[in-house]
């Protein structure tokens, strides 16, 4: 049978030797609102846990930790642990794809503006 990466696959999640593909992590980060604003704070230079947690009202730990988790596992942030001993100091950051990444994001809600202003039709050849 066919390897199938694409996001009509139904699969969530990335088996162990299967890489996930830039599709699926983008329906996966921009279908969660908690993805997108947890992505947006690191990349301003928000990175640790309790901070995160305290500028999201309504974001639970659980919920935060399962969705930086997720990021981390698709290469997007990297989790940085200080010390050696409790207790430790935990923050994250953006990788470089994680980077690139923001910025295709960024381009998505770019053309969402355009549409919703009825802009992305005024072109031709679009």
């Amino acid at each position: 049978m066919p390897k199938d990466n694409s996001i009509m696959s139904g699969r969530k999640e990335p088996k162990e030797n299967n890489p996930t593909s830039v599709a699926m992590m983008v329906e996966d980060i921009v279908g969660c609102k908690w993805s997108m604003r947890l992505l947006e704070l690191v990349a301003e230079g928000c990175s640790r846990p309790g901070i995160l947690l305290r500028t999201c009202l309504g974001l639970s730990a659980k919920v935060m930790n399962e969705r930086l988790r997720k990021m981390v596992r698709f290469g997007i942030m990297q989790r940085n642990v200080i010390g050696e001993k409790p207790p430790l100091e935990v923050q994250y950051k953006l990788t470089p794809f994680g980077n690139r990444f923001k910025k295709l994001i960024g381009e998505v809600r770019h053309l969402q503006e355009a549409v919703d202003k009825g802009g992305i039709y005024e072109r031709p050849g679009i």
